[in-house]
């Protein structure tokens, strides 16, 4: 019988989620289906982030029904135990063990939910489900309450007559990580820097990207880990400017870059880390300035990560340092012709022209204005992380960016990517891509950054790459 990781874990989740909710109020979650990969072969299972989260169940077919104030509040529908299914498929906990390893007070088939639905949202005001999620699920959903409002007629008894999408509590609770989900992330987050490490000391010309994605994945499951949080990316050269490449079948090549986006997921928490490191093992003078001016805009963006600083504030940081780098580099410059070609996409219609003797500072602020610095950086500086490699979790509060607030765990990432037929950049930057990423936890003091095991100052990119061939030589 299959056990849960951390009952404590998700029975402490369970009792957030009862504080937030409502007198009369319910939640209803169904798990993940299984995805085909090919013909009647189906991709390796993995659990819905928020039944997990709340239950720490990991087979499919389930259902959980949470009701605020009801004698048994935690039930839950599961596959049963059925040996002949167990012996192609592995071993299921089935009902009993719903109950006994997972806490459910009380615990029935899958199949019997249909029938025992209407009778378990009598007495529920508002019901917490995913409404149009999933068609199936909404005809089985609206039979039971057309089944309960008859039965009502005679007890007296509510039912659900207002749905909630559960998202709205759920992810705002998953958004704060407790203690224990913070021990979770820092092994993901120890055992990522072990991999990209190792990843980085068998770099040399001649390797390919899948030989580095190898060595990753494969020191993600070596240490414990379910694997990759997500597909890992291994971009060399120019391959790097493409930013969620992923075809990883390119050779590695000198005086190129190689930039790797590869995070571990650790019981289900997952890390992200973005380095890029040079092929031959020491990076060019074009490549070092780009490189040094990402890695100034990351540092500075990591010390903002305090309570109070708005998602905002930290990605226009980002932005104002690039953006002054790349004049400085000649990366940028200001080009009237290049914004009047934006024409009407100009939020406030186009600027009048600047004055031919304009400071860099002017220069940099109408390249932010303008979004001309889009050019080379065109996405965010960062995202919540946690269960979810873009964890759950609003960017807005009342309209306005949300304050980050201790708890919180975000990925600061700025990057510079030139492609490897503009023109219009100096033929020195062109076919560079920089990303450089870390995993920070905001708390009532010092940000902690749960990713500084891994390399990431020049000095410590050059005096690692390579390493492992060297020694294998010396043998």
């Amino acid at each position: 019988m299959s056990q849960p990781r951390h009952p404590d874990l998700h029975r402490e989740h369970r009792q957030r989620l009862f504080d937030v909710l409502k007198d009369g109020e319910a939640a209803l979650l169904f798990a993940a289906p299984h995805h085909i990969r090919s013909n009647d072969s189906e991709y390796r299972y993995r659990p819905d982030s928020d039944l997990w989260y709340l239950t720490g169940w990991e087979q499919p077919d389930c259902a959980v029904l949470l009701r605020k104030g009801a004698e048994q509040p935690f039930l839950m529908f599961v596959q049963p135990r059925n040996p002949e299914r167990e012996t192609w498929e592995g071993r299921r906990p089935g009902p009993e063990g719903a109950q006994k390893a997972y806490g459910a007070d009380a615990a029935y088939a899958i199949d019997e939910l249909a029938t025992r639905l209407p009778d378990l949202l009598m007495g529920v005001r508002t019901l917490h489900y995913a409404v149009a999620a999933d068609a199936e699920h909404d005809q089985l959903v609206t039979a039971a309450i057309r089944a309960a409002r008859r039965k009502a007629r005679n007890s007296g008894l509510c039912v659900p007559d207002a749905f909630v999408d559960p998202t709205r509590v759920l992810h705002e609770l998953r958004l704060f990580k407790s203690t224990a989900e913070l021990a979770l992330m820092q092994r993901a987050a120890d055992i990522t820097g072990l991999a990209h490490c190792q990843a980085m000391a068998m770099t040399a010309p001649g390797v390919f990207e899948y030989e580095l994605e190898a060595t990753l994945d494969g020191t993600f499951r070596r240490s414990g880990g379910v694997g990759p949080g997500y597909t890992t990316i291994v971009g060399g050269g120019a391959n790097a400017t493409v930013l969620h490449y992923v075809e990883n079948n390119d050779v590695l090549r000198a005086g190129d870059l190689v930039c790797v986006d590869a995070g571990c997921e650790f019981d289900f928490y997952t890390a992200d880390v973005t380095r890029t490191w040079p092929v031959s093992g020491r990076f060019t003078q074009p490549q070092r300035e780009l490189y040094e001016l990402v890695l100034e805009s990351q540092i500075a963006c990591i010390d903002m990560i305090r309570p109070g600083v708005t998602h905002k504030q930290i990605h226009d940081r980002a932005v104002r340092i690039l953006t002054a780098g790349m004049v400085r580099l000649g990366l940028l410059a200001y080009d009237r012709a290049a914004e009047e070609a934006l024409g009407d996409t100009l939020e406030h219609g186009l600027p009048e022209a600047l004055p031919a003797d304009a400071s860099p500072e002017q220069v940099v602020d109408r390249l932010i204005e303008t979004g001309r610095f889009k050019q080379y950086y065109m996405h965010g500086t960062g995202h919540w992380l946690g269960i979810d490699v873009h964890d759950v979790g609003s960017y807005v509060d009342d309209g306005d960016s949300r304050q980050t607030r201790p708890g919180m765990v975000q990925t600061v990432e700025p990057g510079l990517y030139v492609p490897p037929d503009d023109e219009r950049a100096p033929e020195r930057f062109r076919g560079i891509g920089i990303r450089i990423e870390d995993d920070v936890l905001c708390t009532e003091g010092e940000p902690q950054v749960l990713t500084g095991s891994v390399p990431k100052s020049v000095a410590e990119i050059e005096a690692l790459v390579g390493t492992a061939l060297v020694s294998v030589a010396a043998r």
